[in-house]
């Protein structure tokens, strides 16, 4: 779903509260209108859109009762700073995916042996540990990214700014890359980007090889 169109929908606090009641455990249209105190036909409406979204699902039970429960597991991050602003949803990768792969982390993952109640509990308690602990490096990367971002600004055009600077050299950091593709990966329209190297070529940090541009080779 569409990370724009999920915060709208989350947007709403009783959408929200809905939510967390059904993470609890299934619930009918009375007992979550019992929970919010607002009418059945306010919260069919929620868990309509809810439904709509793929984030509830409904089955019968032998009482031809309906139950709503969540039906997916996903993560919707916000990222606000001077150098950016967006948001992004993720759906859980697969069990079997290669951390190995990952040059920048290293992480045990001893959790999938478990079998007997006594075993899965400790690898809950385990993934909850490594969970905190994610999330304490993540909040240590973006305080760096933002630094650096501040500093490779600072240095392009001393304290005027330059955010879109340090967002080009970024992008080329990685290889040489056309106008088209620089718009791509840093989100801005090609004439702006444009404007953006021909700043950097004046500065002598920028030069330009065939249809494509790369840092210097000499400020590298």
């Amino acid at each position: 779903m569409d990370s724009g169109a999920l915060l709208d929908l989350l947007g709403n606090e009783n959408r929200r509260r809905i939510l967390r009641l059904l993470a609890r455990k299934p619930s009918y249209v009375t007992e979550i209108s019992d929970y919010l105190d607002v009418s059945p036909k306010a919260v069919i409406d929620h868990l309509r859109r809810l439904d709509e979204a793929g984030l509830v699902e409904s089955h019968v039970d032998d009482r031809r009762r309906k139950y709503f429960h969540i039906a997916q597991n996903l993560r919707l991050e916000v990222q606000v700073s001077p150098y950016d602003f967006g948001a992004k949803s993720a759906y859980p990768a697969s069990a079997d995916l290669d951390l190995g792969r990952c040059s920048h982390l290293q992480v045990t993952t001893e959790f999938d042996e478990a079998t007997d109640v006594g075993d899965l509990a400790a690898s809950l308690d385990d993934l909850r540990a490594l969970e905190r602990e994610l999330s304490m490096a993540q909040r240590w990367v973006q305080g760096r990214l933002t630094e650096v971002q501040a500093e490779l600004s600072r240095t392009i055009d001393g304290e005027n700014g330059g955010h879109l600077n340090a967002e080009v050299l970024g992008a080329l950091a990685g290889g040489t890359r056309s106008t088209a593709a620089l718009a791509r990966e840093v989100e801005i329209p090609e004439q702006l980007v444009e404007t953006v190297l021909s700043r950097l070529v004046g500065e002598g940090v920028v030069e330009q090889v065939g249809r494509k541009w790369r840092i210097r080779r000499d400020r590298e």
